[in-house]
């Protein structure tokens, strides 16, 4: 059922990028449109970014479909690693996008050209603007509701593409208006610093995915979640971690409970743990709890009233937070003060 659960994020995340793959040609043709109309550098960055998003969204799509593969012996966690590839690859063309329009725009600044059809040319981009951010949000509410890298980056580009959108509807009635061309150049040049900061973080971002960099907002949030549905049988939590995998969450963790308890006992409080994880992050989880039995440091952190072999009085309970949970060594009295 985990599996099924899984995959079915996966395929769903799949048909939702061939929508946005749609979107992003239909806006290119509206763009260039606009462009070639116009002549305008700010609206030429646009449709240029706009090439970028079409790229990006067949990478992207490509990688939702081997993220929805099954895992077989050669990819026992799965393929979702490769949304970090495919997010890589799209903060690079950004950024290379990035620096074309900055070029175009300073040649633009010394060569300006005068726009045509200014009218026209509004109407078509704040057209394309709409659909962007509507298209950009849903990809980000998408992506955060199945835990995709992919999804998430898209969509963050397609909204950052709507402020350019905003920029360059600003320059154009500056120019209807009053005639300053060497406002559309200028627009240009803040959208291109813009998307380039965009990529850098999306690159960033990826790399410390593919690094399986500690997500300390993740590690919070569990750690809040456990903390907030603790069981007293819990004793002690530590060396948990998580590992993203596309939109698979691997998190591991030592479970101390009383060394008295059999194994069915002990599974059932694994199970537990679990299920209350999987309540709150849905069945993408994949919990790995390695169980410890108890021992006499652990009696003045555990609260249990009828314990038959205490051993020392219960001092007090532990506070478990990102710092002390993720260490790799059962809590005592001592280290917690």
């Amino acid at each position: 059922m985990k599996e099924t659960t899984i995959n079915n994020d996966s395929r769903s995340n799949f048909r939702f990028q061939i929508f946005i793959l749609i979107v992003g040609i239909s806006l290119l043709i509206i763009k260039t449109i606009a462009w070639w109309i116009t002549d305008s550098v700010a609206i030429f960055s646009d449709a240029l970014e706009s090439i970028v998003n079409v790229i990006a969204a067949i990478i992207t799509l490509y990688t939702l479909y081997l993220t929805s593969l099954p895992r077989d012996a050669n990819h026992p966690y799965g393929h979702g690693k490769a949304e970090f590839i495919s997010s890589a690859i799209e903060g690079t063309l950004i950024s290379i996008a990035a620096l074309l329009i900055g070029g175009k725009a300073i040649y633009n600044l010394f060569e300006p050209t005068e726009i045509q059809h200014i009218d026209t040319g509004l109407a078509l981009i704040v057209l394309s603007g709409l659909v962007n951010f509507i298209a950009g949000y849903m990809s980000i509410k998408k992506g955060e509701k199945t835990r995709s890298i992919a999804l998430i980056a898209g969509g963050k580009h397609l909204i950052v593409d709507t402020y350019s959108t905003i920029g360059i509807v600003g320059a154009l009635i500056t120019v209807r208006l009053l005639g300053w061309l060497w406002i559309d150049p200028v627009i240009s040049l803040v959208i291109a610093f813009v998307i380039g900061r965009t990529g850098y973080t999306i690159i960033r971002k990826s790399l410390a995915g593919m690094m399986d960099e500690a997500d300390g907002e993740l590690l919070q949030e569990v750690v809040d979640h456990i903390c907030s549905n603790r069981k007293t049988d819990w004793i002690d939590i530590h060396n948990l971690r998580i590992i993203k995998y596309g939109s698979v969450l691997h998190v591991d963790c030592h479970l101390t409970v009383p060394y008295y308890y059999d194994v069915e006992k002990g599974h059932d409080l694994v199970d537990e743990l679990e299920g209350s994880t999987r309540t709150k992050f849905g069945e993408s989880v994949e919990l790995f709890v390695h169980v410890d039995p108890c021992k006499a440091h652990s009696c003045p952190l555990c609260a249990i009233e009828d314990c038959p072999v205490r051993q020392a009085p219960f001092v007090k309970r532990i506070n478990w937070n990102v710092e002390n949970i993720s260490k790799n060594k059962q809590h005592t009295l001592e280290s917690t003060q």
